[in-house]
């Protein structure tokens, strides 16, 4: 995973500076570290800013992305994986269903 925090500050962010930020600050807001409200705060901040030291600024508060407990590419969230069983339970019953249908014709 790309580190979204920016590394020279003076320098004039890009979009894809901006991009970077915008997804970390997403991934903070799912982990349940920003509300709503602050999220949107900070988006709006982050198309404001022109340096790479303003966009830093945004994530001074927040962990790194890589550090302990953080999920790490691969890892499937919890309500992901419980989703995933969920579909394929359901799954699992259509077939049985479509099974017990066809025996009975």
């Amino acid at each position: 995973m790309e580190d979204a925090r920016p590394s020279r500050p003076g320098l004039r962010a890009s979009d894809a500076d901006r991009q970077r930020l915008v997804t970390a600050l997403e991934r903070h807001t799912t982990a349940g570290r920003l509300s709503l409200d602050e999220y949107t705060e900070r988006v709006d901040q982050v198309f404001q800013a022109r340096t790479q030291g303003e966009l830093a600024a945004l994530l001074h508060d927040l962990p790194d992305e890589d550090g302990p407990g953080e999920d790490h590419p691969g890892d499937a969230p919890a309500g992901a994986r419980q989703l995933a069983f969920a579909f394929l339970l359901a799954l699992l019953a259509l077939v049985v269903i479509g099974i017990a249908v066809a025996a009975f014709r």
